[in-house]
């Protein structure tokens, strides 16, 4: 959850300015109290910051986690990819790989991908 949470934070303060929880909810397809729990779980493991009635914002380690979680996404869609996926099916299952796949395994993608793309 705190994954799924800190990387839409992310991505709509980037392209929004804001993270705001009826986004959230929309986006999740949750009704806002749930977001409003999460966002207090979240705020209690440091993750994010937030004012009654404003945005919602990321400390630095909820930035750390965003990137880290998109960048496993990122390794994640390019290997299965580069085994013929299609781009939809690729992301839709990256989504429930990402939170599961072990940093061996991780390192063992991008790996393959990068002698790949060297031709080897």
């Amino acid at each position: 959850m705190a994954e799924d949470y800190v990387e839409l934070i992310a991505e709509l303060i980037e392209s929004r300015g804001e993270a705001r929880p009826v986004e959230i909810a929309e986006r999740f397809g949750v009704k806002p109290p749930t977001v409003t729990k999460n966002i207090s779980r979240l705020k209690a493991a440091g993750l994010v910051r937030r004012e009654p009635y404003r945005a919602i914002f990321l400390t630095d380690a909820g930035r750390e986690l965003a990137e880290a979680c998109r960048r496993r996404h990122r390794i994640v869609v390019a290997f299965l990819l580069s085994l013929g996926i299609d781009e939809e099916t690729a992301e839709r299952d990256a989504e429930g790989i990402e939170h599961h796949v072990s940093t061996t395994t991780l390192e063992a993608f991008e790996h393959a991908l990068l002698q790949s793309q060297s031709g080897k």
